[in-house]
């Protein structure tokens, strides 16, 4: 490998959703450092067949805020 061109690759702690955490390598980061994960295998509807909404910074209520009148008939 030619040197200096590459990141660095260390070790990472993984922290999934129910709390369960790994150690692995990766370039994420800083050697040490936490990854905490918002989706995974485990609550991932591909994998469960079950549908939830992921509100992440309240972004399903922006949007209902904003297109709550779309569709709605005025009476004249």
């Amino acid at each position: 490998m030619k040197a200096g061109i590459h990141p660095d690759y260390h070790e990472i702690t993984v922290v999934m959703t129910d709390g369960t955490e790994f150690k692995t390598r990766s370039c994420y980061g800083t050697a040490g450092e936490t990854l905490r994960l918002d989706i995974d295998p485990k609550s991932h509807p591909a994998w469960t067949g079950q549908q939830r909404i992921v509100d992440t910074g309240g972004q399903v209520a922006k949007f209902n805020k904003r297109f709550a009148g779309l569709g709605a008939r005025k009476s004249s």
